[in-house]
């Protein structure tokens, strides 16, 4: 008969370190609590806890867009024909809704059913709570210019005072003006 010799398996050892805290409370006495410390293997990775390859990066809160930058949004659709004048009624004077309803028919941001992108904002303060306004629109390949006027009113609330759209120059008048 043949013996078969096995050698006992290990184990990872597990070392146990006491740490004794005190507290400042003079009726407490010292105490000491059981830490366990574990030893691993060497480049041992647990694939179900993250890692910084995995791991979510955090950005950073962005602040609250700025009150140009909505209404821009806010007469992009209107003029855009994506929604109706009197969606945009509370935010606008009486005359400048009478001057956004005047634009607002003739649909001046939609260039062969595309809808516009907005590819700058820029604003001027002339004075405390008012802002002056333009925007660089693109439709396509068009570019056109969106400016307006917004004022803070006695509410606290801003309301656009004025409207004005640059319509791109006709290239037969374009052609014209280059060649004389």
């Amino acid at each position: 008969m043949h013996k078969v010799m096995t050698r006992p398996r290990t184990r990872p050892t597990t070392t146990t370190t006491y740490t004794s805290t005190t507290t400042s409370r003079p009726t407490s006495t010292s105490t000491t609590t059981p830490t366990a410390t574990t030893t691993r293997p060497p480049n041992r990775r647990d694939p179900r806890r993250p890692t910084a390859a995995t791991r979510p990066l955090r950005t950073p809160p962005q602040p609250p867009p700025h009150p140009t930058e909505l209404f821009t949004e806010r007469l992009l659709l209107v003029l855009s024909g994506q929604k109706p004048v009197h969606w945009a009624a509370p935010h606008i004077t009486h005359t400048a809704f009478d001057d956004l309803a005047r634009l607002a028919e003739r649909t001046p941001l939609t260039v062969n059913g595309r809808r516009p992108t907005v590819h700058r904002i820029g604003h001027y303060e002339p004075r405390p709570g008012v802002y002056e306004v333009f925007a660089r629109i693109g439709t396509g390949p068009t570019l056109r210019a969106l400016a307006f006027r917004m004022a803070l009113g006695a509410d606290e609330r801003w309301r656009c005072t004025a409207v004005e759209v640059g319509t791109a120059p006709d290239n037969a008048a374009a052609r014209a003006s280059t060649t004389a």
